[in-house]
């Protein structure tokens, strides 16, 4: 018995019809048993119903219940397979079933406030004479409160991949002219515009509504009506490619905590300059990503193909060993999307062309469909802790004073919260208050954690702040410390690395030179070895979490690894309470 798809989803045209073999999901099949896909869940947001065929009242309020658990569990999203016993049987349903299960669908996910969209339909050989179907349903929730799914993802790739121009393509909704007019509006500064390449960290947003369209800046939409329409929020963060800016690039990874990362790799260059290194990097923090080939419309077919094959080469080293999937259809998109976030070793590859706009949908169906990592109890258990902002980027706007803007990773900030922010190069916290705060360019009243925002502190003197700096609920009693330990793998070095060396040190959105004060249990470090090392930061005090990722670089030398313990400066020497003069108060 096997699962057959027809050829509308599919690329290559060849007649009006094709079948094939389903890649993904994983269908399990022996000589006996007929398909089926893996059992359904209790958690998570995939829900497996065989028929929907004129429920009962009672029946209908139970499965309306049922759909609010599945959103609540993919934060809005949820993924119905109809034809499909709970056991994961493919069983389909006929043409008139079908029918009257979506009109049941659509009846549910009008009571609940959501919308539902098909993904795909497939056909399933199961005993009968009557052709029977399988179809996969998309159910997200109409946004109310600004509540919408946001997810980040970072740009990466070499200099002149087209990272900037894919995203103004994205985003503004026109298509390039080849000469890199569709970036133009994503440089903040005039020597980008001027060389064409990105040497700082911008944002940009595209939108996805409830029924699942594109919701950009094409039509003359402001950010805000973006934010508005949008049921659904992809937050990039177009990095720099360049070699000279690669600490800015190792900043927006560590410190902007990104869901996913966009690799952009030239057809016409392939794996060339920073390629690797932000593959490595990428890798290195534990940042799924997925992979796409620009500027196919410069090449020829054969240059294309060569491109994809040294990537999978890549991919499939040991050291990577990640499943490389080459999408070429809508249903290869929704395929990759949905195993993308279950299994970190698949790697999507998109072949696309800016200027022709060649493949641009295939991308916008896998970021449509594209579910968040966490789940709403994970979501939750964040919430329930102190508030603790990031400082990632400080400002200063006219008639609003200071302005921050950052990631809350734990807890609930609202408008007219007091904070203390810290530690200055002193040690110590001073104490703040949030005036105002904007998500996505516009106004937000309550941040939740994991969400990235604007907050305006009003005249709080910004020579008092710095990138790395930390607001906290003022009960946290936060610990900093100038000294910690971490267990590193050296990923490389020249020659030997020993007791006196100095490192870049990036914790999240911590980045400061500290010494290596001790390397324990070993004289130096070779390339490639392991070791608990004791650093000392040269300047101020950091705030710090056991546990934290942890990248060093100097040069050619790069290291990984984890905080393990930390000599922290107690509440009583960093005096909280003293640095409360009322020269430092901003309410």
């Amino acid at each position: 018995m096997v699962v057959l798809e027809t050829g509308k989803a599919l690329g290559g045209g060849r007649g009006a019809r094709q079948e094939r073999l389903l890649l993904l999901p994983p269908v399990s099949r022996s000589a006996n048993n007929p398909p089926y896909l893996p059992p359904e869940a209790e958690d998570g947001n995939i829900e497996y119903k065989l028929k929907l065929v004129n429920p009962s009242q009672y029946r209908f309020e139970h499965l309306v219940t049922q759909m609010k658990w599945r959103l609540q569990e993919g934060r809005g999203e949820a993924v119905y397979q109809i034809g499909v016993e709970d056991n994961g049987l493919l069983v389909g349903l006929s043409e008139e079933e079908m029918r009257a299960s979506l009109k049941t669908l659509r009846r549910m996910a009008e009571k609940v406030g959501a919308d539902i969209t098909v993904l795909r339909e497939r056909e399933v050989d199961y005993d009968s004479d009557v052709p029977r179907k399988i179809t996969e349903v998309l159910v997200r929730k109409v946004p109310d409160n600004q509540q919408f799914l946001d997810l980040r993802v970072a740009v990466l790739g070499n200099v002149d991949s087209g990272k900037s121009t894919l995203l103004g393509v994205l985003t503004q909704g026109e298509l390039d002219n080849g000469r890199g007019r569709a970036r133009l509006n994503l440089f903040r500064h005039l020597h980008e515009i001027q060389s064409g390449r990105t040497s700082s960290i911008s944002f940009e947003i595209l939108g996805f509504n409830s029924k699942g369209e594109v919701v950009n800046y094409s039509d003359s939409r402001t950010a805000e009506e973006i934010c508005e329409s949008s049921s659904k929020m992809i937050t990039f963060i177009d990095l720099a490619g360049h070699h000279k800016y690669l600490k800015t690039t190792i900043f927006g990874l560590t410190s902007y905590c990104p869901d996913f990362a966009m690799l952009v790799v030239s057809a016409n260059t392939g794996i060339a300059g920073t390629t690797r290194e932000h593959l490595g990097l990428a890798m290195a923090l534990k940042v799924p990503f997925f992979i796409v080939i620009s500027k196919v419309d410069l090449c020829s077919k054969a240059t294309v193909e060569r491109t994809v094959k040294q990537l999978e080469r890549i991919l499939k080293q040991p050291g990577c060993n990640k499943l490389p999937l080459l999408v070429n259809s809508d249903d290869d998109a929704v395929t990759a999307a949905q195993q993308f976030a279950q299994s970190p070793n698949i790697t999507p590859i998109f072949t696309l062309s800016s200027v022709s706009g060649e493949n641009l949908d295939l991308l916008k169906v896998f970021l449509n469909i594209l579910p968040p990592l966490t789940n709403s109890k994970e979501q939750e258990e964040l919430m329930q802790q102190l508030t603790e902002f990031q400082v990632d980027e400080i400002y200063t706007v006219p008639e609003v004073g200071t302005v921050v803007g950052g990631t809350l990773s734990s807890g609930i900030c609202r408008e007219g919260e007091n904070l203390v922010v810290g530690p200055t190069d002193d040690g110590k916290f001073l104490r703040l208050k949030v005036c105002s705060i904007q998500r996505n360019r516009s106004a937000c009243r309550v941040l939740r954690a994991g969400q990235a925002a604007t907050l305006a502190l009003g005249p709080f003197d910004r020579s008092l702040l710095r990138k790395g700096m930390v607001m906290v609920s003022p009960e946290m009693n936060p610990t900093i410390c100038s000294v910690f330990e971490a267990e590193i793998v050296l990923l490389f070095h020249a020659t030997t690395f020993r007791k006196g060396f100095q490192v870049t040190v990036h914790v999240g959105n911590v980045r400061q030179t500290a010494i290596v004060e001790k390397i324990h249990g070993k004289d130096k470090l070779r390339t490639g070895e392991k070791a608990v090392v004791r650093f000392r930061f040269i300047k101020h005090p950091e705030y710090l979490k056991i546990g934290a990722k942890l990248l060093f670089r100097e040069g050619v030398t790069k290291g990984i690894g984890h905080v393990t313990d930390l000599q922290a400066i107690t509440t009583k020497e960093n005096g909280l309470e003293e640095s409360l003069g009322p020269g430092q108060l901003s309410f």
